[in-house]
């Protein structure tokens, strides 16, 4: 019979506290893989985005952290005070207030796993807490002022600072494309964006299996909830779907399970039509119509504020635009609600004129 070997216990420690101490080295080692096994591809590259940024200011500092995304040992050493001046750095470098609150989160995120694995000290965990973000419009109006004044850019990239909210002649004009397989094409993306409110990678993922032509549906995986939805297509949507599906989606030489196909110069249908794709056709659908800079998300912020407008329910608006919390669709909604609605300045029985006297 094969002899079974004892667990190694570590002086002074007892079996249990030994296998309790191995749980807990196991478990810090492994803290930031585990964290982001749940992440989606798109918010892994802001987060290792921001690290390398963290690395970038520490690196002024004559610090030389190594995979701050992958071993918590290389967070220590980070106090509150670098957390702090790293995110007054990304001010002046000329990043927009609210990139500058997404990558501060980030730190803190992940300084928060550094804590749980031995990294990094409780106290200085606590002082971390501490630094807050500019999230008041009021600190962000001022904030950008006093950078305007000191010649400091406020923002970084090409992102606009406000989202273009498209009118009903704008919305008309992007459905009415040429009958041509690219202006079908053209005009059923125009629709998902516009009349479902869909996100550029949500778009770009939809199979052509994915639409149901006589049931009128579109079943669309919103990745920000991990669900798949089922969307009845508007009347606009339905039409462009079949004159697109049945003229041009079938016809390809070889055709493709991506819905949205992509095209060549000569406007031949060919290939999938990528998300950079999509942000391209819209801009230059935009120009146009005389609309600089169009963007995919415009076209979902005029959706959701169009449904905020007809007094569509919170809980409505959040499920359809596939957003995992209330704060984004109750922006929306409190932005477009009439502040003086309800409100009375005279008694209407006062207007009545006083007949009691009158012959």
């Amino acid at each position: 019979m094969t002899d079974i070997p004892r667990p190694v216990m570590l002086p002074g420690l007892n079996l249990r506290d030994s296998v309790a101490q191995a749980a807990n080295q196991a478990a810090a080692a492994s803290a930031f893989h585990d964290y982001r096994l749940a992440l989606a591809p798109n918010t892994l590259r802001r987060h290792r985005a921001a690290l390398e940024l963290f690395a970038e200011y520490l690196s002024e500092k004559g610090l030389r952290p190594a995979h701050l995304h992958d071993d918590p040992a290389a967070w220590r050493g980070i106090t509150w005070g670098l957390v702090d001046g790293y995110y007054k750095w990304l001010l002046l470098q000329g990043y927009s207030v609210g990139s500058a609150n997404v990558n501060l989160s980030t730190i803190k995120t992940y300084a928060r796993l550094a804590i749980k694995a031995g990294a990094v000290d409780p106290a200085e965990s606590q002082l971390i807490e501490t630094v807050r973000a500019r999230s008041k419009r009021r600190d962000r109006q001022r904030i950008d002022e006093q950078r305007r004044k000191e010649d400091i850019p406020t923002r970084i990239g090409a992102k606009k600072a406000e989202p273009v909210l498209l009118t009903a002649a704008q919305i008309a004009a992007l459905k009415d494309q040429p009958d041509t397989p690219q202006g079908r094409r053209d005009r059923l993306l125009i629709c998902l964006l516009l009349d479902h409110g869909l996100r550029v990678g949500e778009a770009a993922a939809l199979k052509s299996a994915d639409i149901d032509l006589q049931a009128g549906t579109i079943s669309v995986y919103r990745p920000k909830v991990d669900k798949w939805q089922i969307h009845r297509l508007s009347e606009d949507t339905l039409q462009a779907a079949r004159q697109y599906c049945l003229q041009d989606l079938l016809a390809m030489r070889k055709p493709s399970p991506a819905l949205l196909a992509g095209s060549s110069k000569n406007g031949t249908l060919t290939g999938v039509l990528s998300i950079r794709a999509i942000f391209n056709r819209v801009r230059l659908l935009g120009r146009q119509i005389g609309i600089v800079d169009l963007s995919p998300h415009d076209c979902r912020h005029t959706w959701a504020t169009q449904a905020s407008r007809a007094h569509t329910p919170l809980e409505r608006l959040m499920d359809a635009g596939g957003w995992a919390s209330y704060a984004m669709p109750l922006r929306y909604i409190q932005t477009n609600e009439i502040a003086n609605e309800g409100v009375r300045l005279e008694n209407k029985d006062d207007q009545k004129p006083d007949t009691r006297h009158s012959e």
